[in-house]
């Protein structure tokens, strides 16, 4: 059961970052990643550039989105 969804963001900079948010309540693995594809679209933006740039870029210009880890 994962407790934890942990984002892993790129910042423009090259900074990776993992945002660590406690889950409400313990959920299945295959829950967890679920809850993170819609909060993903909460958060960012996805640009299909057809070349190395497409991806999901946060809402805040902040960098891009890279995965999630449920633990």
């Amino acid at each position: 059961m994962a407790k934890t969804l942990i984002i892993l963001i790129l910042l423009f900079d090259g900074t990776l970052v993992k945002e660590k948010y406690d889950l409400a309540k313990p959920m299945k693995v295959h829950e967890c990643l679920m809850f993170a594809d819609d909060h993903r679209v909460e958060i960012a933006t996805y640009k299909d550039t057809n070349d190395n740039t497409s991806g999901w870029y946060l809402k805040d210009g902040r960098g891009t989105v890279q995965g999630f880890i449920c633990e």
